[in-house]
């Protein structure tokens, strides 16, 4: 595969007759991958904490493939138990489930460790590695029934979460890693692969809280992404099985007006904007 955005996985039916759970649907690349997965024909679960854009990207999936359904869940808050219940709703429900795709994400801005709140680190390290865990622990019953089902995983750039301020979302991308190699080791032989995305920068909401003077269009929306999404979750997806994939994608370059009025193209030369501040109202895509 050398595009994400040649894949296809939208167009030819890659997940016909599958079930998969999308968290953080309410996000940039959650919204963005269920409405590659509802076209690829998957019946899409929608997991988020915001009922009213739940129920607006509901009605448009159901326009465009499968009923979908919605299950609303805050992350932040929920218990063993509560996934416990999800779990055993998609099953009354669906009758199975053959994939997750967990794109939620948890960051509130860029700040030195020494001023975190802990509370506010601590809730980063939940939702972005502990939700996970617990969320594919209680549907992996399911999942095993599945002839061949998928766990994908969302990460970060280590190269670049992995600097000073970027706190409990930079620690967490790397224990999300860690969840990855051990439950992958763990189900090799099982009918559930593990796998993550690991997508190039793209413009969303999360990403404006720590480059807040970026000019839109800099970087790739996340829907460049949802086709690789298809991908990992469909029977072509087992290529990447226990491995991390940073698929490239097209994406025009920038346009600066030069001083003789003629537009000049800017490359990886083009400076990369230093983070801001950090911001106090939290990005939290469920």
């Amino acid at each position: 595969m050398s595009d994400a955005a040649s894949n296809g996985g939208a167009a030819n039916g890659a997940l016909a007759g599958r079930v998969v759970l999308v968290s953080g649907a309410n996000g940039a690349l959650g919204e963005a991958a269920s409405r590659a997965c509802a076209m690829a024909g998957a019946t899409v679960v929608l997991l988020g904490r915001r009922v009213p854009r739940l129920q607006r990207l509901h009605d448009e999936l159901a326009a465009i493939g499968p009923q979908p359904a919605i299950y609303p869940l805050d992350l932040l808050g929920a218990t063993p138990d509560d996934y416990a219940q999800m779990a055993a709703r998609i099953e009354d429900g669906m009758g199975r489930l053959d994939g997750i795709l967990h794109a939620a994400a948890e960051f509130q801005g860029l700040t030195p460790l020494q001023n975190t709140d802990p509370l506010e680190f601590v809730n980063a390290l939940h939702v972005n590695v502990g939700a996970p865990f617990l969320l594919t622990r209680a549907c992996l019953p399911l999942l095993r029934r599945a002839p061949d089902a998928a766990v994908v995983f969302v990460l970060d750039d280590p190269h670049r979460v992995g600097r000073a301020y970027w706190g409990g979302y930079g620690v967490s991308k790397f224990a999300l890693l860690g969840l990855l190699e051990v439950l992958a080791d763990e189900l090799e032989q099982s009918s559930v692969r593990v796998s993550a995305l690991q997508p190039g920068q793209m413009q969303t909401g999360l990403r404006a809280k720590a480059f807040m003077s970026e000019r839109p269009g800099t970087w790739p929306p996340a829907s460049a992404y949802a086709d690789a999404c298809v991908h990992l979750l469909s029977a072509a997806g087992r290529e990447h099985r226990g491995q991390v994939w940073s698929p490239p994608v097209a994406w025009p370059p920038i346009q600066i007006a030069a001083d003789d009025g003629i537009a000049a193209s800017s490359t990886a030369t083009t400076p990369l904007p230093l983070p801001m501040a950090a911001t106090s109202a939290p990005e939290r895509a469920p």
